[in-house]
């Protein structure tokens, strides 16, 4: 009975290092970074998409595939964005630069793959994916978030409008400003967020009288 007990209270013991040793050898799960966005799970795997049609190498098929993101990212902009505007246009900027580099003509192929890893990159951790960049300014204005990501460009010509209408202005001023917004609203429409900021930026900046 001795001998028993003996066993039992031994394979007690070794049953418990075995766990116990396991409790320092097996690491403990990271917790998942929360994203100030939410889950943006269904965008990153159109992406993921996008990036594998990409890699077969039929740009065309993978330009058309990218519409259903810039689709659901903009029908989501009213619930996303107040949740973390620097975040929210740190997405867009990458979205943006993918939009870009498949639309241009022609795409180039490792400037589509450089710029779907950044926009992943930027949905899995758009606080980390902002990091270094700073603010750019074009005559005074801001045309870019903390992250040196162009500022969304339908933001910057609405704020125009909103200027334009309580500014009184000389008729050459006006037609300065109906050139820079035409070009803007081009360019905006293109998804080239960067150039279009840079003709609002200077439409503001003659608004402002400079």
């Amino acid at each position: 009975m001795k001998q028993f007990l003996l066993a039992t209270a031994l394979i007690a013991v070794a049953v418990g290092a075995f766990f116990g040793g396991r409790a320092y050898l097996v690491p403990t799960p990271v917790a998942a970074v929360a994203n100030p966005l939410g889950d943006l799970s269904a965008m990153a795997a159109i992406v993921t998409d996008v990036q594998g049609i990409a890699s077969s190498g039929d740009l065309v098929k993978a330009k058309a595939r990218i519409k259903d993101l810039e689709t659901a990212w903009d029908d989501a902009q009213p619930v996303l964005q107040p949740r973390d505007p620097e975040a929210w246009g740190r997405i867009d900027g990458a979205a943006d630069d993918a939009l870009s580099a498949l639309r241009a003509a022609p795409p180039d192929a490792g400037e589509v793959e450089t710029a779907l890893a950044a926009l992943q990159v930027a949905l899995a951790d758009p606080v980390a994916s902002g990091s270094g960049g700073g603010v750019q300014m074009v005559g005074g204005v801001a045309v870019t978030d903390a992250g040196g990501h162009p500022l969304p460009c339908e933001a910057m010509l609405k704020d125009i409008t909103a200027k334009r209408d309580v500014v009184k202005l000389a008729p050459e001023a006006v037609a300065k400003i109906d050139d820079l917004v035409a070009k803007a609203t081009e360019r905006c429409n293109a998804d080239d967020d960067k150039t279009a900021d840079g003709f609002s930026a200077q439409a503001l900046q003659a608004l402002s009288g400079n």
